[in-house]
């Protein structure tokens, strides 16, 4: 029974025209025996509000919202504490549906029947609370690492700041001078890295550990159990979240053996170049001042061979070493080849400062090599000019703008899994297939480095996308990374200059400090932040099969030696692609879990076949598909009448169980939309939606048992910007369900 959920139905918004809402209520009364109804002409009016929170004021007390989307009104429907569910009456069916037919009311005494079930069945949540560290913990003592730990402090928090090397400034320091970072953007700078450095060895709740790495990080968000191998021996201590800013290396030049680079001492990399204008610029094969200096920009970048992207900065950098040579060297001369200048925002002026020069020559080119003569003498080839013919450069020094490579993207861990990777692919020695696979059980499957060492299962640091870079939600979620509580800034999250480097520290150390506080009140980061639910597992039914631990994107469960998983709460998401994952169905929330979403599937009304009106059940991912129908709904463009709508955390946490349980019922096609997977990922979980896909297999199988057709089971993937194609996918698949004809297990 449902003697204490309350019906809330809004007649505004064309409610009212499209649907019989005194009908309505008459349905839930008498077939969904709700205790009370109302109905409301404005219900996230204050006045509508004030009768839910009167209505739910008793404990025990639901209510079911039917109204706009869940997605609208969240802050006047918004009742912390209380069970309160949604039918999208207004989004979902009279903005889509022709107003006052059969189809439309059956549609909307669906949605209630499914809001009403999901009522009955969620139960109240209570945040996981533990005792949670605020402090900080900084891994690199870099322009972003400073700026990041010195933020920190003067929000109060204690901070540990930790540097591998012996000193503080990272490549920062190394500079001979900056270009510019303030108005009028034309003159150079001197460097600030040393000064940062001496502030945040003397800014009270920072403690500096130098000529340090992390022997390991064990435990969970809020309490990171870190051991430190300093100078001086093993520190240990606790702390609630990490900002990794371990910065960047030039890329490999011993790569670039067809710029000369190893075949003359006088081709040299813009790092090194860095060093020799502190010193005085000579050339280093005979102590010579150089008449003329060649700048090969984008030396390696750009290039699919090499690195594929713009490290960002070079073309500055390139401009700002061009004028070194001329302050320094008054009649030598710069020449810059480059492919493109990039000098974004203010920076145009400095361009601009550069080209007034007389000793600066500016050539757009492709560098197709440097040769060098018998004599030493170096001639720079370039292709592609604006004549269109080739051009050589004869130069006395060679500076190759080499790019940017994250510092997380190294070590052997990562060389371990390529390896290993290579010998599966092979697969042509079972006994060395079989190491290569307990090598990937032991480091993750992902390429890991060696920098943070956390004990994880699936890996000892962070996930590394194709060029090195910590994987991330980029656009939506930028300092995020796939492991809960940890934040990349600066280069080593994207190449970037130090402004953009110094608001990347800001940006980290923010999401670093909202995490603990978020943590310390039992709620959710992103993107489901604010979430007090967290996963339950009945272990008693467990039999190891590793599918969870396997799929989590977060490294949420590690697991003991049988493979049972063991979960550390504050890792986790609340994507519930444990939940999608697991077979035995083991895994549930309080309020979202297998028998919530079964029972508001089994919960639709699902004509006779002779009726001739199909029912097509669709799971949306809440994060792009879902809104997405709605932006599609606010437009009024129709949809079938046949389908039923069921909005899910993730795709990846639809659990093929609800997909069987809905054909047994008699659904004719379950539509499944998700995040754009593939290397350019928009999932809000990394892989839901990658996840769905490998599933299929089981869902084609559980339709081969059934003798069903495989097309009645169909997997979209949009951005939320394609809410066009929502409702021609829907017409579209209706069709084809239409076309090949009712579910047989209509009425079994």
């Amino acid at each position: 029974m449902s003697d204490n959920i309350h019906l809330f139905i809004c007649s505004g918004c064309g409610i009212g025209e499209a649907l019989d809402t005194e009908a309505l209520a008459t349905v839930a009364k008498d077939e969904l025996g709700v205790a009370e109804v109302k109905i409301d002409p404005a219900l996230c009016g204050e006045a509508g509000v004030a009768a839910i929170r009167a209505a739910i004021g008793q404990n025990g007390n639901r209510a079911v919202l039917a109204a706009c989307s869940h997605r609208e009104k969240c802050d006047a429907f918004s009742f912390p504490g209380r069970i309160v569910t949604r039918a999208s009456l207004r989004d979902a069916v009279a903005w889509v549906q022709p107003k006052g037919e059969e189809n439309t009311r059956m549609m909307a005494e669906d949605y209630l029947r499914m809001a009403v079930i999901q009522a009955q069945k969620t139960e109240g949540v209570e945040p996981f609370k533990l005792e949670i560290s605020d402090a900080i913990l900084v891994v690199g003592g870099g322009t972003a690492g400073l700026n990041a730990a010195l933020e920190a402090a003067a929000a109060g928090r204690e901070v540990v700041l930790v540097e591998k090397d012996a000193e503080l400034g990272g490549w920062a320091a190394k500079n001979h001078k900056l270009f510019p970072t303030k108005a009028p953007w034309r003159d150079l700078e001197e460097p600030t890295a040393l000064k940062l450095a001496e502030k945040a060895r003397s800014t009270p709740g920072i403690t500096v550990h130098t000529g340090t790495t992390i022997k390991s990080i064990s435990g969970q968000p809020g309490q990171f159990d870190v051991v430190l191998v300093t100078p001086g021996g093993e520190v240990k201590f606790r702390t609630g979240a990490i900002v990794q800013a371990t910065g960047f290396k030039p890329y490999d030049a011993s790569k670039l053996g067809h710029l000369g680079y190893g075949k003359s001492k006088d081709v040299v990399t813009n790092v090194e170049f860095e060093q020799m204008a502190k010193a005085g610029i000579r050339r280093p094969s005979d102590g010579k001042a150089p008449g003329n200096v060649v700048f090969v920009q984008c030396a390696g970048s750009r290039d699919k061979a090499h690195l594929p992207y713009c490290s960002a900065v070079c073309c500055r950098v390139g401009l700002k070493q061009a004028l070194y040579v001329r302050e320094q060297l008054p009649n030598a001369k710069a020449t810059v080849l480059y492919k493109d200048i990039r000098t974004p925002a203010q920076w145009e002026d400095f361009y601009r400062r550069v080209q007034e020069d007389p000793g600066v020559f500016l050539l757009k080119g492709e560098v197709t090599g440097v040769e060098v003569g018998a004599d030493g003498s170096l001639r720079v080839l370039a292709d592609n000019t604006p004549l269109g013919e080739k051009v050589e450069v004869p130069a006395d020094l060679v500076v190759l703008a080499t790019g940017l490579v994250p510092q997380a993207a190294d070590g052997e861990a990562i060389r371990q899994v390529r390896d290993a990777r290579a010998v599966i692919a092979k697969n042509d020695s079972p006994p060395q297939v079989e190491a290569a696979k307990k090598t990937l059980e032991r480091l993750g499957q992902h390429e890991g480095t060696e920098i943070l060492n956390l004990t994880y299962r699936q890996g000892p640091d962070l996930p590394a996308l194709v060029y090195g870079f910590p994987d991330s939600h980029f656009i939506c979620f930028p300092f995020e990374t796939r492991r809960t509580g940890i934040y990349a800034a600066g280069t080593v999250r994207q190449p970037c200059d130090s402004l953009s480097t110094a608001e990347d520290a800001c940006g980290a150390t923010m999401k670093a400090m909202q995490a603990t506080k978020l943590l310390a009140d039992g709620l959710a980061v992103h993107p489901r932040w604010g979430d007090q639910s967290f996963p339950d597992f009945f272990l008693q039914r467990c039999t190891q099969c590793k599918r969870c631990t396997e799929e989590c994107p977060f490294g949420t469960l590690n697991e003991d030696v049988k493979g049972t998983p063991l979960p550390n709460p504050t890792r986790c998401r609340r994507c519930g692609i444990c939940l999608g994952a697991c077979p035995e169905r083991i895994i549930s929330f309080k309020n979202y879990s297998v028998d919530i979403i079964s029972s508001m599937v089994k919960a639709v009304h699902i004509p006779e076949e002779f009726d001739e009106k199909p029912r097509l059940l669709a799971f949306f991912c809440e994060n792009d598909a879902y809104p997405a129908f709605d932006r599609a709904a606010k437009k009024g463009t129709q949809i079938s009448p046949w389908i039923r709508i069921i909005p899910v955390r993730c795709l990846g946490s639809v659990n093929v169980v609800w997909i069987a349980d809905a054909l047994s019922r008699g659904f004719d096609g379950i539509l499944l939309i998700g995040c754009k997977s593939g290397a350019d990922y928009q999932c809000h979980f990394i892989k839901g939606s990658e996840l769905m896909k490998t599933r299929s297999t089981n869902i084609q199988e559980k339709l081969k048992q059934l003798a069903l057709e495989s097309e009645r089971v169909r997997i979209e993937e949009l951005s939320i910007d394609e809410f066009d194609r929502v409702p021609e996918i829907i017409n579209e698949f209706a069709g084809q369900i239409e076309a090949i004809g009712m579910n047989p297990f209509k009425g079994f």
